[in-house]
């Protein structure tokens, strides 16, 4: 089993610890309706994806 030879400073225990965060999503424009979607996903807003259509979006407005 390894045991440590030195001690680990706080300074070093904290500064590894502190990155531990969390990243906004990379946003990127949709080519075919022009919305803002998460890159390499298909479009929530026309179901889209590649210049192909993927999903079917329904309308909720239609009656």
């Amino acid at each position: 089993m390894a045991v440590p030879k030195h001690k680990t400073s706080k300074q070093r225990t904290h500064t590894r610890k502190a990155n531990w965060k969390i990243s906004k999503p990379t946003l990127g424009v949709c080519p075919k309706c022009g919305e803002m979607k998460p890159t390499h996903r298909v479009c929530s807003h026309c179901g889209y994806y590649n210049d192909e259509s993927v999903v079917q979006i329904k309308n909720d407005k239609e009656d």
